[in-house]
């Protein structure tokens, strides 16, 4: 069966019918790119992280050409307009995929792939396995802060990282068991807890009979995080089925310790297994884990009918979580309706146990494939509080085995908290050319949408491409407020934006940012051109401040908890 992408350039040709092309970015490449994903940062500038093959390329640490001839990380911040900020590569001797990426707090990011090399180039310790997570956190400039290469003495394939509330992190993939040395299945998943400076808490091992597989991960308010995962693997409530410890290690040097066998070592962080104790329906089901601050399992909830059911998404709500993917099941299992045509979504929303609050499918014609999954949130007139009152949610659908005109739609579904239909809006695609596909959809918080892929005419000379998106109906789903600040409560940083409606034809000019305590006594005050800015708050006492931006014509307040 041949691969379903949806052709980029194609949208870019038919979606201005319908919606607003802000912009577009086409970023040539000379050699093969291969696009991962997108993430944007907290101020909307874009980072785009994949693979890369550069021959010749300079070194980030020696300034001389790199000897390595396999993938390398490569990272490419854009700003909000798309232009080029800057573009950063890491790699170590022999090929090193790129597969996920996140925004942190203080505004850099961190990045996690598959790495195949030893200690070499940029990487700085020896794999554990024949493949390992290779991780790294960067500040905003792209520069290196700390790395960590995690793993077992098998192969180990990265996933997914989200930044955990107590600014540590998440990191989950996949390890495909070596003979001997077998957790659960023949492909387990883990979950990697590491504080902010990247030591090694805790790793939680699932697994059932077959094949596990991480489809996304959130973080939770709690301090703990949300596991999607894709199971082929029937349940397991025997943990006696485990064989060998797989060997997690922080590095190459240091062991740690399995919660349910005895050591003596001194140790500095733990394993915990913990198996499939869901049923099984079908031939793939969703497997929903939820882990508490420190990584171990609070509950887990299993989905699916007497098909095949992948989930792709999963987003936080006010009353639990919303889970998206797709399905071919028909009524069975604890699926409620039956499949249409091809694959159709298959949206729940569960409560913050895991439970069943409804369940809804949507189909939009042969093979639908959900991309992401967004909070639409609203607040009252005058509220800094807000609530979710519905859901936008981005895909595709291609007919498949066939490549014809008309075979591809780019759609986006809005649905309220019920899971009632308020909207769709999808474009006809052309014909798709050789290697183009869409690799991910973003709805930003300023009610745009983000786009981006890859493109080329044969293999090996892939282009990156990215499109800004809007419209009165993506408008509409925006929260506007002439002030927002976010995060908030806040701990090291917040930003301040400020609305484009305030601003003299969408332009600040020069802005001042004042920050009071209660006693009214200023404890910064800053001046900037920028409609967003960063503020450093590390070093205030915990409490209670005024925010005061001063625009040519307005004077605009709020308040901030800092923890």
């Amino acid at each position: 069966m041949k691969k379903l992408y949806l052709s980029l350039s194609s949208l870019a040709m038919v979606y201005s019918y319908a919606q607003t092309v802000s912009w577009q970015r086409d970023i040539a490449s000379n050699t093969q790119d291969l696009l991962t994903t997108m993430t944007s940062t907290i101020d909307r500038q874009i980072l785009l992280s994949g693979s890369s093959i550069q021959t010749q390329k300079p070194s980030n640490n020696s300034g001389q050409p790199s000897t390595n001839n396999g993938y390398d990380y490569h990272l490419l911040k854009l700003d909000q307009q798309g232009q080029k900020v800057w573009e950063k590569y890491f790699g170590g001797s022999r090929h090193d995929y790129l597969m996920g990426s996140v925004a942190t707090q203080e505004g850099g990011f961190a990045i996690i792939g598959t790495s195949f090399s030893n200690q070499s180039g940029d990487k700085k310790e020896n794999n554990l396995g024949g493949s390992d997570v290779w991780m790294l956190r960067l500040d905003e400039n792209g520069n290196e802060l700390w790395q960590k290469t995690l793993g077992t003495k098998s192969n180990d394939d990265a996933s997914a990282i989200v930044q955990s509330t107590d600014q540590g992190f998440f990191v989950a993939g996949s390890f495909v068991s070596a003979p001997g040395s077998r957790a659960f299945g023949s492909k387990d998943v883990f979950v990697a807890k590491l504080d902010q400076s990247g030591q090694l808490k805790q790793t939680t091992i699932l697994g059932g009979t077959s094949v596990d597989e991480v489809s996304d991960m959130i973080a939770t308010p709690d301090g703990g995080a949300v596991v999607l995962i894709y199971s082929t693997s029937q349940k397991m409530n025997d943990k006696a089925s485990l064989m060998n410890d797989p060997g997690f290690f922080t590095d190459q040097h240091q062991a740690s310790t399995v919660t349910n066998q005895p050591s003596n070592n001194h140790q500095s962080s733990t394993i915990h297994y913990q198996p499939k104790t869901e049923e099984s329906f079908g031939a793939g089901d969703f497997w929903i884990v939820k882990l508490d601050k420190t990584g171990k399992v609070e509950w887990q909830k299993s989905y699916g009918g007497s098909g095949d059911d992948r989930p792709k998404s999963v987003a936080y709500t006010d009353t639990g979580y919303l889970v998206a993917g797709e399905t071919t099941s028909p009524s069975s299992g604890n699926k409620k309706d039956n499949v249409k045509e091809g694959t159709d979504l298959w949206v729940l929303n569960l409560d913050k146990q895991g439970n069943e609050l409804w369940q809804k499918s949507y189909n939009f014609g042969n093979r639908d494939v959900v991309m992401s999954v967004s909070e639409i949130r609203k607040s009252e007139a005058g509220s800094q509080r807000s609530e979710v009152k519905g859901f936008l949610l981005g895909g595709y659908t291609q007919a498949e085995e066939k490549v014809k005109m008309d075979d591809e739609k780019f759609w986006m579904l809005y649905i309220d908290h019920t899971g009632k239909e308020e909207w769709r809006r999808y474009v006809e695609g052309k014909e798709k050319k050789n290697e183009e596909r869409l690799v991910s959809a973003r709805f930003q918080r300023d009610g745009s949408y983000l786009l981006a892929g890859t493109s080329a005419d044969q293999l090996g000379g892939e282009n990156w491409k990215v499109m800004k998106l809007g419209g009165k109906a993506l408008e509409d789903l925006a929260e506007h407020r002439d002030l927002r600040i976010y995060p908030n409560p806040v701990k090291d940083y917040c930003y301040v934006e400020i609305e484009a409606g305030v601003l003299e034809n969408g332009s600040v000019g020069e802005l001042e940012i004042v920050l009071t305590d209660m006693s009214g006594r200023q404890v910064q005050t800053l001046r900037t051109n920028n409609p967003i800015t960063k503020i450093n708050t590390g070093k205030l006492p915990k409490g209670v401040y005024v925010v005061t931006a001063k625009t040519q014509n307005k004077k605009l307040t709020a308040k901030i908890v800092k923890e």
